[in-house]
């Protein structure tokens, strides 16, 4: 397969151009053929409700090439149904399971060229978007829609790629309330977290953990990524509440956790004090996959993890390595998470 001129196995996590991206509108009850465009803008009517109310969700997705050549997108039956989800939340249009998976499909073999080559550690990212596109200068509902899916080559999430990160509690920082959109991709939920990683980042840290904002002192959120520990006593905890997106990472992490390495696997309030019997942490999700914490900072004082800080630990290495070698097809798919997609 011909391969875009691009260095594949030092690419960072950004926006890269590429062949061209795919739109399907909703207009007078139902969704049109979709078609492919080269240009990477969006003609909207100002008075959007997209720009103006918030009616904007989206999904992350990756695509790889494994090891005997397919390529593959890893679970994305999970984001359609994420998608939906979203949609019906913040009262717009859900895309059907069809228009989904023709997206999909026709955009990546569109910009087959950029999928990066196996061996790489790179994936070729893809982002479907819904807008509700109606002008409405009141608050209103869409009654049109636009679907995309866009694509760009990528490389780790966070700079470093698998290297034990450092993180900050912000205790007077709020990512989401209880019964509103935390667990949605709305738009919104990233525009909230902007402060904290600012803040994170200009004093030393990669990013922030948020705590719930009711009693503030359970694990929310590890900025855009789901949070996970291991305990001193060998147990996968993950945090559980209504205002947590839930990953799919995640959930494929506590699946092979309990019945690929038969570990203790829990989902729960995670009270912040206990950062003082983990083992190790780390933070997921699709852009992430996983990424080590070796530190987090509570209330000035620093709580280190395995080997102070400095490696990864044994356990969320081995969940990446396990990871990893299911997307690339270097071991065996039991659950049939690869959705095989033909480029030719």
């Amino acid at each position: 397969m011909e391969k875009a001129d691009l260095d594949f196995a030092n690419l960072d996590f950004k926006y890269r151009k590429v062949d061209g991206n795919i739109r399907y509108f909703f207009k007078n009850g139902q969704w049109d053929n979709g078609t492919l465009h080269e240009e990477e803008t969006v003609d909207l009517h100002i008075a959007s409700t997209c720009l103006h109310y918030g009616q904007n969700c989206f999904e992350g997705m990756k695509v790889f090439e494994t090891k005997d050549g397919s390529v593959v997108c890893f679970r994305p039956e999970e984001n359609y149904l994420r998608l939906k989800k979203s949609a019906e939340k913040i009262l717009m249009e859900p895309v059907p399971k069809e228009v989904f998976f023709d997206a999909l499909e026709r955009v990546v073999k569109a910009n087959k060229r950029f999928i990066p080559p196996y061996g790489t550690s790179a994936s070729l990212y893809i982002r479907p978007i819904l807008l509700g596109i109606s002008p409405h200068i009141g608050l209103s509902r869409s009654e049109d829609y636009l679907f995309m899916m866009m694509v760009t080559p990528v490389g780790p999430y966070f700079k470093g790629g698998f290297k034990p990160v450092k993180m900050l509690v912000a205790e007077d920082l709020d990512r989401a309330a209880p019964y509103g959109l935390g667990d949605i991709k709305a738009a919104g939920n990233y525009a909230a977290g902007l402060r904290g990683a600012y803040r994170a980042k200009s004093t030393g840290f990669t990013d922030v953990i948020y705590l719930d904002c009711i009693h503030r002192k359970f694990i929310d959120e590890s900025g855009p990524a789901n949070f996970i520990g291991i305990l001193k006593d060998g147990t996968f905890v993950t945090p559980y509440s209504g205002s947590i997106l839930p990953s799919i990472t995640n959930m494929t992490l506590r699946t092979i956790a309990e019945n690929e390495f038969g570990w203790k696997v829990e989902q729960r309030p995670v009270d912040i004090n206990e950062i003082s019997n983990f083992a190790e942490a780390g933070c997921c999700g699709t852009a992430a996959i996983i990424t080590p914490v070796g530190s987090i900072r509570y209330r000035d004082k620093d709580y280190n993890f395995y080997n102070e800080g400095k490696d990864a630990g044994p356990k969320i290495t081995a969940l990446y390595e396990h990871l990893y070698k299911l997307q690339y097809g270097e071991i065996e798919d039991k659950y049939n998470w690869l959705y095989k997609i033909d480029v030719k």
